[in-house]
């Protein structure tokens, strides 16, 4: 989805450390699939990161992350993108608990997305989106929402060439 003078930015939540079927893992998930977005449309990449970092173990940091589903927290987060700077916006995040992590709606809700046009994706080990890629759209008030990609974050983080292709795939569209 690459455009003639449209700005484009990837903003993505993603984690590494202990990672669910990966193990240990320097980069997460979602930002190998957000670099390779980046790699084929261009744009500003912006990950989203917590001011208070999650657990490096799994167990913990989704407890962590299921008593923020629970409670409708708004973790902060540090710095931002300026989204009413951009026409695109490549929204990423991992599927915790078949939502996105409420940091993401931290930044959601930070900015003005009127008309804008919005395209998510999702790492998962077998949830896919879930629904999530409507909730976030519902967020993202008077945006545009196309249709995402839902990608195994096994496959994101072992097997690349075939993460590529999806994302080329995919975009191709």
């Amino acid at each position: 989805m690459k455009s003639q003078n449209q700005k484009i930015l990837i903003a993505y939540f993603s984690r590494a450390d202990e990672n669910y079927s990966v193990g240990y893992v320097k980069k997460g998930n979602t930002a190998i699939i957000a670099e390779m977005i980046q790699a084929q449309v261009g744009g500003d990449l912006f990950h989203i990161e917590t001011v208070n970092a999650y657990p490096a173990d799994y167990d913990t940091c989704i407890e962590v992350a299921k008593k923020e589903l629970e409670q409708k927290a708004r973790p902060e987060i540090k710095g931002d993108a300026k989204v009413e700077d951009y026409d695109i916006i490549y929204i990423g995040y991992p599927n915790w608990w078949g939502e996105a992590p409420m940091a993401l709606y931290t930044f959601i809700e930070k900015h003005n997305w009127q008309g804008k046009t919005i395209v998510p994706f999702v790492t998962h080990e077998g949830s896919g989106f879930g629904g999530t890629d409507k909730r976030v759209a519902a967020a993202c008030k008077g945006a545009t929402a196309l249709k995402g990609l839902a990608i195994a974050g096994h496959v994101a983080q072992n097997s690349q060439d075939s993460a590529k292709k999806q994302v080329e795939a995919w975009l191709s569209k």
